[in-house]
């Protein structure tokens, strides 16, 4: 199956790109995953470090590749830095985003709320 939701010969050259870093970003945090649970079940302690070693190599990897997509692909940079390496509440966070697009017209967003 392709990796692709449209031709491909119909994608420009950034768009298989940003497609090539997606999926290597999905495949490396999959791999975090695996590796984590390899190392919380593993009874052996000198196969748990190793595998902790490959997770962690893994974590390295997927973060050079999100910082590959905010370097080059639309919107990344901006949501990056509107949500890492903040304190507090998350979904309180989302929450006060979503306000303060509400009282901010300037930004394309009508300001009249939601629809009910």
């Amino acid at each position: 199956m392709s990796q692709y939701h449209e031709p491909a010969n119909e994608l420009s050259n950034d768009a298989r790109n940003y497609t090539r870093a997606l999926n290597s970003l999905k495949e490396e945090i999959e791999a975090v995953d695996w590796y984590h649970q390899r190392v919380d079940t593993s009874d052996d302690e000198s196969l748990a470090g190793i595998m902790a070693h490959n997770r962690d190599e893994e974590i390295e990897h997927a973060c050079m590749t999100l910082e590959w997509l905010r370097r080059n692909m639309p919107g990344w940079d901006e949501e990056l830095r509107n949500w890492l390496f903040k304190e507090g509440d998350i979904a309180e966070e989302e929450e006060g985003a979503s306000n303060h697009s509400q009282n901010n017209p300037g930004n394309g967003d009508l300001g009249i709320g939601k629809i009910k």
